[in-house]
């Protein structure tokens, strides 16, 4: 019983760890560190992902905070109706993750 019991509160609080690695940001919080300097402006990030999809159209945004990162997401469908999502370092614009969605 004590194993069952070690095991499952292991188990919960590794879920909690992977949870906590990633904080949506809020769009107050997201002007913050635009205007602060500390993220690309949203333009220069939507133009990034689209360049990597000339033609395309932007359909949803959103900036996290993973592992200390600031991670902008963007999903996006392109010319021939293909969507993709799309996953930038904020602060750099540089793209980390560019892959057909599913």
């Amino acid at each position: 019983m004590k194993t069952l019991t070690a095991l499952l509160l292991a188990s919960s609080m590794s879920f909690v760890a992977i949870s906590a690695q990633a904080k949506d940001l809020g769009p107050d919080e997201a002007l913050r560190l635009r205007d602060a300097g500390t993220i690309q402006s949203f333009e220069k990030l939507n133009a990034a992902a689209l360049a990597k999809h000339p033609g395309g159209t932007i359909h949803e945004t959103e900036l996290e905070e993973e592992y200390g990162k600031y991670i902008y997401q963007v999903e996006l469908r392109d010319s021939k109706g293909v969507e993709w999502d799309v996953e930038l370092d904020a602060t750099t614009g540089q793209v980390l993750k560019d892959h057909q969605d599913t």
